[in-house]
């Protein structure tokens, strides 16, 4: 490309689709549908694209198609998916996760409104009955098990649950993600006086935040999590919601689909896979051991952002900047040379929020809680939409069997 066509704002092809992740081909549909403006250039071989447009729809996202086949398409407000990560009613969330407390990041979510924040309580009665649901269970059952009988238990001790007005069901939600962490079993000795973030924390680490850097990107990490447009779990939230489930219902629906090894369930194999890398010098041999059996990465690649999950790379950045020099950190910035050095997918938010456990010293199975509780929030902001609906949400299946009768 000429400085001519830099200076007049117009890219060619190549760096067009680079920016928006996309094949050169898509491009010249884009500008079928009226989507980017095309011409040519001088030299009349090649074609260029208009700058600050591939800039905008790198910010907003690839433009909706109509639903393929095994797709639904649901109206929402929520969040829109850009080109490398999601917004929140219309708000980067890299910017939200960097600047704002998880509490008013869910709020945002369920109102769209910028409200003062306020400290979340649970239900005493509901924490103590699902301390009392898991007395029987074994000590190193992973968070995100709990967390399935912990709503159970909520739920069955809330008389207001089936309060579905948006009030009842903002009241709702925060004593609901209050009582998740709450009900938790305690990793230290730390007073539940902080917020959301800091009470999750010591359920997850044996030891209090040592300074706020950790711990800020553990609350960054909330934010990041805290909703993904049309995830599987959301759907089963959904879903639930669209039959007047109650929000206990629906946070167990999502939570019951979260746990699956290619949603939520993914933060956990890359927990595994740093912790299998006991030096550095070792993840070339911890990948490739992978790599040989036919087993994809765990916390690398994503079926959205192909060119680069930016919720990891922010989310990496407050870990190096809050433990520089750290062993474990150390490991994960291997990992990640070496799957570079092999050409395979950046890492997603997985990676990172795995990265961030090794770091903290968080127990196994820490990405799944922290997973879990912010997409609460989320899946909350998602009920509120299906309650404000008249018709549940009814897929048809395309029947293949045999000729019925």
């Amino acid at each position: 490309m000429s400085e001519n066509d830099e200076a007049g704002g117009w890219l060619d092809a190549k760096a067009a689709a680079e920016r928006l992740g996309v094949k050169p081909a898509t491009l010249y549909a884009y500008v079928s549908r009226g989507v980017l403006r095309r011409r040519q250039a001088p030299d009349g071989r090649r074609s260029l694209f208009d700058a600050a447009q591939v800039e905008d729809l790198a910010r907003r996202g690839k433009p909706r198609r109509p639903p393929g086949p095994g797709e639904l398409a649901i109206e929402s407000a929520i969040t829109a998916l850009g080109a490398d990560r999601p917004f929140y009613r219309g708000r980067d969330v890299l910017g939200l996760a960097e600047a704002r407390a998880f509490e008013d990041v869910a709020g945002w979510l369920w109102t769209g409104r910028d409200e003062a924040g306020e400290t979340w309580r649970a239900h005493a009665g509901g924490v103590a009955a699902a301390g009392a649901a898991q007395s029987g269970l074994p000590p190193d059952l992973l968070p995100l098990d709990r967390l399935q009988l912990i709503v159970t238990a909520l739920a069955a001790t809330d008389p207001l649950r089936h309060h579905l007005d948006p009030d009842g069901v903002i009241a709702t939600g925060r004593a609901l993600i209050a009582g998740l962490v709450e009900a938790l079993p305690a990793a230290n000795r730390a007073p539940d006086t902080g917020r959301i973030a800091e009470r999750l924390w010591n359920r997850l680490c044996p030891h209090p935040p040592r300074d706020g850097g950790l711990l800020r990107a553990l609350e960054a990490a909330m934010i990041l999590l805290a909703d993904h447009e049309l995830a599987a779990s959301t759907v089963a939230a959904r879903v639930a919601a669209s039959v007047r489930a109650d929000p206990y219902a629906v946070v167990a629906s999502g939570l019951g689909v979260l746990s699956g090894p290619l949603h939520g369930g993914a933060s956990y194999g890359a927990e595994r896979l740093i912790a299998e890398v006991g030096d550095p010098a070792s993840a070339s041999r911890v990948v490739g051991e992978r790599l040989r059996g036919g087993e994809r990465i765990p916390g690398f690649g994503h079926v959205v952002y192909k060119s680069g999950d930016g919720r990891a790379a922010l989310l990496l950045d407050l870990v190096r900047a809050a433990a520089p020099g750290h062993g474990r950190l150390a490991a994960a910035e291997a990992v990640l040379a070496e799957t570079a050095r092999r050409r395979l997918p950046t890492a997603n938010i997985d990676f990172a929020v795995a990265a961030l456990g090794a770091v903290a010293g968080f127990v196994p199975g820490a990405g799944e809680a922290v997973f879990a509780v912010a997409r609460t929030a989320g899946w909350l902001a998602h009920a509120l939409e299906e309650y404000g609906r008249r018709s549940p949400l009814r897929p048809r299946a395309v029947y293949v069997g045999p000729p019925p009768g």
